[in-house]
């Protein structure tokens, strides 16, 4: 049995790129019987950007709402509070060093904010043996990561091979990286990759009226109505054909080539989509956010199966390091 282990950004509400990009995919991976599955909520790596309190506790009961709501079973996963399990942070200190300084500063967590250094916390710097440490903690063999996140699973990679190296022995495992080549970058209202930090997201679980403003804002051309229009060229189209039958999606094709329909029709059939598509999802998350207490105890129960693996593996190399 393969043991895959998924981390989940908690840096604010889960969007449609979320969904598409990781969620569904790891749920997938969970129903796997050969797979035995680790889902973090990643609200450690959060307090490099988010110092409330109380917007990390929201962020986080979002995200476990949105994975729960989504389908996620729990009684054949583990779906746990990164913070709930403190071995993370003594390992990450035991990787720290054993991690060359030139490795974290080519990292394109710190390399993309470098331009402005006091921007730049030890946090964010240290981010990539943070996810190492998440990865080895739970001798993971598979590691689904997007193309952006190559480079860090390498990172984790290379710590495992120098610290096995060092005693000689097979004391971490080393993850394998689990690419999808096929899935393709989710694009935001403005056409770039649809992301919180840009604020081009879709965000499915909000009520109607604000779900439906987020729709109607998706960036287009000004082709006028009785126009032919190019759906190959166009968010709103790229965004339909994501989640639409193909029967679907070629009568919007010929809607756009037929002119004398307007991008206006076009996001409204979008939001249109979305509300049928999450009509479940979208109630069991407004049930779940209702309910916390149930939330957490999702949470605590995932603690509770991932904890003794973790303290295993501590144990393991406290022994070899010498404590």
């Amino acid at each position: 049995m393969a043991r895959v282990l998924t981390g989940i950004q908690s840096s604010g509400r889960q969007h449609l790129g979320n969904i598409l990009g990781a969620i569904r995919p790891a749920i997938e991976l969970a129903k796997n019987p050969k797979n035995d599955s680790f889902l973090f909520i990643a609200d450690l790596h959060s307090l490099t950007t988010i110092k409330d309190a109380e917007l990390r506790k929201e962020s986080v009961l979002a995200t476990a709402a949105a994975w729960l709501a989504c389908g996620l079973d729990t009684d054949n996963s583990a779906f746990y509070l990164q913070s709930d399990i403190v071995e993370c942070t003594e390992l990450t200190w035991y990787l720290n060093c054993f991690t060359p300084y030139p490795m974290l500063a080519n990292a394109h967590s710190f390399k993309d904010k470098a331009s402005n250094l006091s921007d730049v916390n030890a946090g964010l710097f240290d981010y990539p043996v943070l996810m190492a440490s998440d990865i080895i903690l739970y001798d993971a063999h598979e590691v689904p990561v997007g193309k952006d996140q190559r480079q860090h699973l390498e990172i984790t990679r290379d710590i495992a091979k120098t610290v096995n190296n060092k005693y000689n022995q097979e004391l971490l495992v080393v993850p394998e990286a689990k690419i999808s080549e096929s899935i393709m970058v989710i694009p935001g209202t403005d056409g770039r990759k649809m992301s919180k930090s840009y604020g081009n997201v879709i965000d499915v679980f909000l009520p109607k009226k604000q779900l439906k403003k987020q729709c109607m804002g998706v960036v287009t051309d000004s082709t006028p109505l009785e126009d032919p229009k190019n759906p190959d060229e166009c968010n709103v189209f790229a965004l339909y054909a994501l989640l639409a039958k193909e029967s679907e999606i070629e009568t919007m094709r010929q809607n756009y080539l037929g002119g004398n329909y307007g991008f206006g029709h076009a996001k409204l059939a979008l939001f249109e989509l979305i509300l049928r598509e999450f009509e479940q999802e979208r109630i069991k998350f407004d049930e779940l956010i209702a309910n916390p207490k149930f939330i957490w105890s999702e949470l605590k129960k995932g603690a509770d199966k991932a904890r003794p693996i973790a303290q295993s593996t501590i144990k393991r190399i406290r022994k070899v390091m010498g404590y």
